[in-house]
């Protein structure tokens, strides 16, 4: 997989360190952070994956599209061994990861699902490839950054946001990690989410154009047209 993703990076240096990272996340360290990592990797201080993280030079967008497609590969390859077709889903969901102050790139108090209840932390919109009775991979993220990070230019330039950057709803975040997975040639039997997906008017739309089957949830107060011009709600 690391030769894959060597044309994502303009440095050689840069690309091995890589590994060593990736090779540290997916280690026994029991707990994962700057200086566990280096000490997993044989660095001194954490100098280096910072810099790999924050400043580094590479194609996050190709790297993503690597992994993507290495990872479809490998669950497809397991479902063949197994003659195990079942369907193939793609699930769309977000989770938070609480976090102090105010400095993080879209960090702000909002309900994280991994807290139970409103916090300080971020959010980031996931798209899953499922292969029933087979298993499932993340294949794409997008990090959900509040408007008022992006119309603020002293927030946005604190917090390091590119200039041309536009808010985008999570519904609208789901819609680019699905144009991406149909890019690298994905095919899914059916697309799911809950009601912040359900609630999108341009996602649904943007199944009913390509066409994908879809099951999203709804609102209790979301309401539909009947032929008869009756609005009632669900």
């Amino acid at each position: 997989m690391l030769e894959e993703l060597r044309s994502c990076f303009v440095r050689t240096q840069t690309w091995q360190h890589a590994g060593r990272y990736v090779s540290a996340l997916v280690s026994r360290v029991p707990k994962r952070n700057g200086w566990s990592i280096a000490e997993q990797v044989g660095d001194a201080t954490p100098d280096r994956t910072q810099r790999l993280l924050n400043r580094a030079v590479w194609d996050t967008t190709a790297a993503m599209s690597q992994v993507r497609r290495f990872a479809v590969a490998a669950l497809d390859a397991a479902a063949a061994r197994r003659r195990r077709r079942g369907l193939v889903v793609a699930a769309l969901d977000e989770t938070g990861q609480q976090k102090q102050g105010q400095a993080t790139c879209g960090v702000k108090r909002q309900y994280m699902g991994c807290a139970g209840r409103v916090a300080n932390g971020i959010n980031t919109v996931h798209l899953s490839y499922v292969r029933e009775r087979t298993g499932h991979a993340l294949i794409g993220a997008r990090q959900w950054i509040p408007a008022e990070h992006i119309t603020d230019p002293q927030a946005s330039a604190g917090m390091g946001l590119p200039p041309e950057l536009e808010f985008r709803t999570k519904g609208q975040l789901a819609i680019d990690l699905c144009a991406d997975a149909y890019a690298d040639g994905l095919v899914f039997d059916v697309a799911c989410g809950d009601e912040v997906y359900g609630n999108c008017t341009q996602l649904r739309e943007f199944f009913e154009t390509h066409p994908q089957a879809y099951v999203l949830r709804v609102a209790s107060t979301f309401m539909i047209e009947l032929p008869s011009g009756v609005k009632p709600r669900v």
